[in-house]
């Protein structure tokens, strides 16, 4: 039986590489169902970096980011699919839509676990043209062995069905989404513990 949380339950999103945490962070539940998994990211949340080996180095935010800069950011992720679309706001006003490619998430008692696997593509707010993001880097880490057999062809597969939906008007993401806000109440969530998760 699936364990959902309730609105407002602070869980985690962990980034895994190589069984072990790269990145992870605390976020707060919007909405959660059989469906549709929403979580938020606030402005200030601590970010919590694995240290040691991994075969893609530290996480690149480690030198520079120890919190979320950006204003919050809304997750939605449905189960299965290979990215989550990512809600941006500057000030109250909507900037746009952030499809992240990532692994499908994956449900554990804290939260739920994912990576991120570099490609992205942004579509502006405003109805103007979407554009990719990352491309080189992604591009680097299949060149150089990063990606796992098979992983690159998976992320351009789940790439191509998102930019049909695009480009077809068809994508699942509500246009609710939009005028959302966090309740006034909600706090920036603690850091997560490392040491739970090596």
């Amino acid at each position: 039986m699936s364990h959902f949380f309730r609105p407002g339950h602070i869980i985690e999103r962990r980034e895994l590489l190589d069984g072990r945490a790269w990145i992870v962070y605390p976020v707060r539940v919007v909405e959660d169902g059989p469906e549709l998994l929403a979580v938020f990211l606030a402005q200030g949340t601590p970010l919590t970096f694995g240290t040691g080996d991994f075969r893609w180095g530290l996480h690149p935010w480690i030198h520079f980011e120890h919190a979320w800069q950006s204003p919050g950011v809304l997750q939605l992720q449905r189960p299965g699919d290979g990215y989550s679309v990512w809600l941006f706001w500057k000030g109250r006003e909507f900037s746009g839509w952030y499809i992240n490619f990532q692994e499908p998430m994956r449900r554990h008692a804290a939260g739920f676990d994912t990576l991120d696997q570099e490609l992205d593509i942004w579509i502006p707010g405003d109805g103007g043209p979407y554009r990719w993001k990352d491309v080189e880097q992604f591009e680097e880490r299949e060149r150089t062995g990063g990606f796992r057999p098979g992983e690159a062809a998976s992320v351009r597969a789940e790439a191509r069905q998102v930019v049909k939906m695009i480009e077809t008007g068809s994508g699942w993401w509500d246009e609710r989404w939009a005028h959302w806000s966090p309740p006034a109440d909600w706090s920036v969530p603690d850091a997560v513990p490392l040491s739970t998760h090596s």
